[in-house]
């Protein structure tokens, strides 16, 4: 068993215990490149693998490795359509724009269906998404969204459930119903980030780990970075680091903030727990979102303690606290695993795309909705580096507002912010 700790995020997951996870180099060369791809998650794999797939020579560098950020450590969970309801995209953007990033997110999902079965990557792909009403008066908007996905969005496959059915899917009287979708799925995001890996390389490739980009300058029309000990020359470069970097460039630091969120497994439940019969995930109506789901071995994955803090707390004792508001047959649960990271979010809950210089481009800010859309993501910006197409437009033209306050305000602001939230969620 791997012993190996991150060292930017606290626990140990569940997931490493349940996939062996390949070492890469550290960069101690001067390398010649197309492309440097910094950042070693779901979208910096994605465009490595369809760059060198469309014979581009790329590069990628990861700080540190490959599954320590949020795609190796996330909910797993996919969802359908943006991280926001269609109806809250229509609000800022009109019905042609959220129609277009709807169906933009309906061709991730299916495109990461499609890559995981044509790839052979074992990710514990499981169909089936519940999204349940933790307040009684949040219902007849829950029954809208249904009516809306359907006549508006030409999406069929959700349907309301009503309490009765809700307490039968989740084992639990606790939520008033909710939405059923079998279109969508969740995974075990460090096998599918371990299977990128691999085709990744398999492709052709370079990849780096533990290897930090210090500096960038231009020099003779190229962009050269620095690392401990070594450097990349490169044509383009992509910031594919979401939550984790800090420094990079004030575009970045501007407009995506990280926050913490914390996942603990239990030791494997008896059928007769009667926790999710039907294998979905879940996720709750709380604006500081609880989700939770099943593993293939039957542990109750849980997260739902998310921190504007940098400070993970005792994180068990969170997480059994609000399993057992949940599930109070579980109780004293044991927790086998207990761990955190940070995820990018945005303003508006949508995707950061900037060019931030000539050849200079960032992507990130899913805001917990990247196991569907950072995948699609890396290969948008492949399609735009090839020349193809240049659907990644559709993000980029997004007007993600800065938070406000700030590099010394930013941070303290939103943490008043989400704890005013939380306490509204118990209202």
């Amino acid at each position: 068993m791997d012993s190996y700790v991150s060292p930017i995020a606290p626990g140990r997951s569940y997931y490493q215990d349940t996939v062996e996870r390949p070492r890469h180099p550290r960069l101690d060369q001067r390398v010649e490149t197309d492309v440097l791809v910094v950042g070693g998650g779901f979208t910096g794999l994605s465009a490595a693998i369809h760059l060198a797939r469309a014979g581009v020579d790329v590069t990628l560098v990861e700080a540190h490795r490959l599954g320590d950020g949020a795609s190796g450590r996330n909910g797993g969970q996919m969802g359908t359509g943006q991280r926001i309801w269609p109806g809250e995209v229509e609000a800022l953007y009109g019905f042609e724009r959220s129609k277009a990033l709807f169906d933009l997110a309906e061709e991730a999902k299916a495109h990461l269906f499609e890559f995981i079965a044509a790839n052979g990557i074992d990710a514990d792909l499981r169909m089936g998404q519940l999204s349940v009403v933790h307040k009684r008066s949040y219902v007849p908007e829950y029954r809208g969204q249904v009516e809306a996905l359907k006549a508006r969005y030409g999406y069929r496959s959700v349907a309301f459930m009503d309490a009765g059915e809700t307490a039968e899917r989740l084992g639990s009287r606790r939520y008033f119903g909710g939405i059923r979708d079998g279109g969508t799925g969740h995974v075990n995001p460090l096998k599918l980030l371990v299977g990128l890996a691999h085709v990744a390389t398999a492709s052709g490739a370079r990849i780096f780990e533990e290897t930090k980009i210090l500096s960038t300058r231009r020099e003779n029309g190229r962009t050269v970075a620095a690392t401990a000990r070594g450097e990349i020359r490169a044509e383009r470069i992509l910031y594919a680091v979401n939550a984790y970097g800090p420094g990079l460039d004030k575009a970045i630091d501007a407009h995506v903030m990280p926050i913490g969120s914390f996942i603990g497994a239990t030791e494997p439940l008896p059928d007769s727990a009667g926790v999710l019969p039907g294998g979905e995930a879940c996720d709750d109506s709380r604006f500081v979102v609880r989700y939770f789901r099943k593993s293939v071995d039957n542990r109750l994955l849980f997260g739902g303690r998310e921190a504007y803090t940098s400070e993970a707390g005792d994180i068990t004792r969170h997480i059994r606290k609000q399993i057992a508001e949940v599930y109070p047959h579980l109780k004293g649960v044991r927790l086998t695993h207990a761990w955190g990271g940070s995820v990018g979010i945005t303003m508006q809950r949508l995707p950061f795309v900037r060019t931030l210089s000539p050849g200079v481009t960032t992507i990130g800010g899913f805001s917990g909705h990247g196991v569907m859309l950072a995948n699609f993501a890396g290969r948008l910006y492949a399609e735009r580096i090839v020349g193809n197409r240049d659907r990644l437009a559709e993000f980029e033209a997004l007007d993600i507002p800065s938070f406000p306050g700030g590099s010394r305000l930013r941070a303290p602001l939103l943490f008043l912010a989400m704890t005013w939230f939380s306490l509204r969620d118990k209202i």
